[in-house]
């Protein structure tokens, strides 16, 4: 969500990337989620609510260990530096949405008083 607000590039760039990836790596694991169903890059306006989009937030999560070691023909990294760059950049964000994933996951088990 944060890549998402603060770089939206990178964000498209990370997304079109999770897509062209996930049929292979989703091998490793038993998910759901559709390439079909998930709205293509060009056809998202709001990048932070493609996240609630159950499809393209699986497809995301599936593909993130790739996303992140990616690497150029050159060996370079391909969104890395960028991504950690924009969260470093910017820790009241980043902070302000973990805070908020936390809390949406968490909550169910907070006893009501």
């Amino acid at each position: 969500r944060t890549i998402a607000a603060l770089d939206p590039d990178l964000f498209c760039q990370i997304y079109s990337f999770a897509r062209e990836h996930y049929e292979t790596d989703k091998v490793s694991y038993h998910v759901s989620a559709e390439l079909g169903r998930a709205p293509l890059p060009a056809e998202v306006e709001d990048l932070p609510a493609l996240l609630e989009q159950f499809d393209a937030r699986e497809i995301l999560h599936v593909t993130f260990g790739s996303v992140l070691t990616a690497k150029s023909a050159s060996g370079e990294p391909v969104f890395h530096d960028r991504f950690m760059a924009t969260l470093q950049n910017n820790p009241e964000a980043y902070a302000a949405n973990l805070e908020r994933h936390f809390e949406r996951h968490l909550m169910p088990f907070v006893p009501s008083i």
